[in-house]
């Protein structure tokens, strides 16, 4: 058995800036409205026999959407990104986050930013394709803590508008 949810109707939602580092178009700060629409699949289980309980689904996605809303997403482990003082090899959100500001370079391009106005993410980029991963992923782990041990597979995709999003599928 399959559910899903549609992240625009269920308002799913978050706005964020980023940017592709060396992109010849994406590589400006720039900004989407994005949404998240999720599937998964699983066996009935419980008294009420679910799948997964759509509120615990919703909640859990509300809670890292906000965690991302209104603020410049940075992909900590990105190849073209070199933050100040922090050799490549010990890249790590862990000790950015400690810092004030972050600063980092991506080509001759150098960018001041106060730290609480980011969201270190530990991925490559923050492309519709890392993002879907990061929420399958987040959201997997939310619902393997919750108890839920009946799942087959979740699908999350990240949408940078209506009609253009990308898709990451996750066996459990």
């Amino acid at each position: 058995m399959k559910i899903l949810i549609n992240g625009i109707n269920a308002n799913l939602r978050f706005s964020s800036a980023h940017l592709i580092p060396s992109h010849e178009t994406c590589g400006f700060i720039h900004g989407h409205s994005y949404f998240v629409d999720v599937e998964i699949e699983g066996e009935r289980a419980g008294e009420f026999q679910f799948v997964v309980d759509f509120k615990d689904v919703k909640n859990s996605l509300r809670s890292i959407c906000k965690s991302l809303d209104h603020r410049l997403l940075v992909p900590v482990f990105n190849k073209h990104i070199s933050f100040k003082d922090v050799p490549d090899n010990e890249k790590s959100v862990e000790k950015l986050q400690k810092e004030k500001s972050l600063q980092f370079k991506i080509g001759d391009k150098g960018y001041t930013i106060p730290t609480v106005d980011c969201v270190l993410l530990p991925l490559p980029t923050s492309s519709a394709e890392d993002l879907a991963k990061f929420f399958a992923d987040k959201l997997s782990d939310d619902l393997k803590d919750m108890g839920y041990d009946n799942l087959s597979s979740l699908s999350a995709c990240v949408n940078e508008g209506i009609g253009q999003g990308a898709l990451y599928n996750k066996e459990l």
